[in-house]
């Protein structure tokens, strides 16, 4: 039987992204796109709809005093005025995409103890957004909230972009023993399509099989363009030195626990997980 999509943010990078993926399948999936930058999605019919991804947001901007207040506006309010439109219309599965934020903590494991304390307005939008829609939620109205770490891929914007930019000017560059969660675009959207099959409910935190460490990212951003990059363990000294963020992001220690990740047997995924390519293969992808 053929499921009907619809997916909130026609510009957004996931949803675009999950819109072709699905749509390699047309006889299983039917996928539309509708913004919600003004009321058009208000005079969109979600009754067409079995499952409604709202992946649209605030994010990728710095936070301020004058913008705190939009990101309560968007990610919270606008997010539970869609829920609900969507439960009254007869969706039968709502899927919110959260964010890792929601744990407020840049260093360290995550796992199914680790306390919900967000730092910013983003992370607490998000939280707050999570916990109004939770309160919809019915044996007729399921809802999946996905918490992510860093999303990537060709044409992606965020930390990854910033570090490919630097792998291909630097000659050095730190070799730091540090782990990293993150999800290419494709074994992202592979987990939402099961996610839909399954008109699965529930708290998710997808992400690669492997961890990745910051050097080894560089040196194969570097190496898919051709150049090649010195890792060197001299700089290590002078970077504990630092407590500073944009330090701590790129060489911290960031990670989901791999068994909050992949106890997914009762949606029949693969031995593989979701995982439609390997770490290295999916930087080839991502730079080519």
């Amino acid at each position: 039987m053929m499921k009907k999509i619809l997916i909130t943010g026609v510009n957004s990078y996931i949803g675009r992204n999950l819109k072709a993926w699905l749509e390699k399948e047309p006889n299983k999936y039917c996928v539309d796109l509708v913004s919600v930058k003004d009321d058009a999605w208000k005079r969109k019919a979600f009754k067409e709809f079995d499952v409604l991804f709202h992946v649209a947001g605030i994010v990728h901007i710095k936070e301020t005093k004058k913008n705190r207040d939009l990101f309560y506006k968007v990610n919270r309010d606008l997010t539970y005025e869609i829920a609900k439109k969507a439960k009254v219309e007869g969706v039968k599965q709502f899927i919110f995409m959260s964010s890792m934020s929601v744990y407020g903590i840049e260093n360290g494991v995550i796992n199914e103890k680790t306390a919900l304390n967000p730092k910013s307005n983003y992370g607490k939008s998000k939280l707050e957004a999570e916990m109004l829609i939770r309160s919809l939620e019915d044996e007729a109205f399921k809802i999946a909230i996905l918490r992510p770490p860093m999303i990537y891929g060709k044409g992606c914007r965020g930390n990854y972009s910033r570090l490919a930019k630097l792998a291909v000017k630097v000659p050095i560059f730190p070799d730091v023993d540090n782990k990293r969660s993150m999800i290419y675009i494709e074994n992202f959207c592979e987990f939402v399509r099961f996610l839909i099959d399954n008109c699965s409910s529930g708290v998710f935190f997808p992400q690669n099989t492997e961890y990745v460490k910051t050097s080894e990212l560089v040196a194969m951003i570097a190496e898919a363009h051709g150049k090649r990059i010195k890792l060197t363990k001299l700089f290590d000294p002078f970077l504990r030195l630092f407590n500073v963020s944009i330090i701590s992001k790129m060489f911290g220690d960031l990670v989901y626990d791999k068994q909050m990740s992949f106890k997914f047997i009762e949606l029949d995924i693969n031995r593989n997980g979701y995982r439609v390519v390997s770490f290295k293969e999916s930087i080839k992808r991502t730079e080519k």
